[in-house]
């Protein structure tokens, strides 16, 4: 009995062997594959974290003058954040908001510039729509109407269709374009939910060119009964 288990293990022993002599090499790199790939995918976690940290840091540093109004500082620090972080959210952020330090110190080109590289670089779909509306109001202050309307015909997300339209508004309003206002405020009212604060904004814009949005929603709804 004790000899045909002793045949029994070194066949076992031998299938073993023959199977380790077969794949075992195969095996091994699977295995050194399996975790150079965990361990990569784990230093690149911490480069992140790092990143993340270093871009928080210096997005600190943008608030910080951009509070004190130093505009040629937040020129360097900028330069930075672009440079060396550019993909992350804290650079389209302090983008957004150095220009708008740029714009209230006159410096147009300087806001246009910010705000054309988070249009154009920023891989968020609200980042870039946010730039855009940005940059078609600093365009409008310009008078560069049909520049500013080019702008607002690209592609925006759904949830930015009312405010589109209110932009487009403004600017056939400063064109003195009253009909074409009237038609994009419209749109931009009806497309708002009704608790949007900005809403009531447009309303207001409506009823200086005296249309009562509210009045002929209320009409709207009696002729719909009848």
């Amino acid at each position: 009995m004790a000899n045909n288990l002793d045949l029994e293990e070194q066949e076992q022993l031998d299938q073993l062997k023959h199977f380790w002599k077969q794949y075992g090499n195969l095996i091994t790199w699977a295995l050194i594959l399996v975790l150079g790939a965990f361990a990569g995918w784990n230093l690149y976690q911490r480069w992140q974290q790092s990143q993340a940290s270093q871009a928080a840091a210096l997005y600190d540093e943008v608030e910080r003058v951009a509070k004190a109004g130093d505009v040629a500082k937040l020129d360097r620090v900028m330069a930075d954040m672009k440079d060396k972080f550019p993909g992350t959210t804290y650079a389209q952020q302090a983008a957004l908001m150095s220009a708008k330090v740029y714009f209230e110190a006159g410096k147009i080109e300087q806001a246009k510039a910010s705000l054309s590289w988070v249009a154009e670089k920023s891989s968020d779909e609200g980042y870039q729509a946010i730039a855009r509306l940005r940059l078609a109001a600093v365009l409008m202050e310009a008078k560069a109407y049909d520049e500013a309307f080019k702008l607002l015909n690209g592609a925006f997300p759904a949830e930015f269709a009312a405010l589109v339209a209110d932009r487009k508004g403004d600017i056939f309003s400063l064109q003195g374009k009253k009909a074409e206002a009237r038609a994009e405020y419209e749109k931009a009212y009806k497309t708002f939910g009704d608790r949007a604060e900005y809403r009531r904004l447009v309303e207001v814009k409506l009823n200086a060119l005296g249309v009562n949005p509210r009045a002929d929603a209320a009409l709207a709804a009696v002729e719909g009964k009848k």
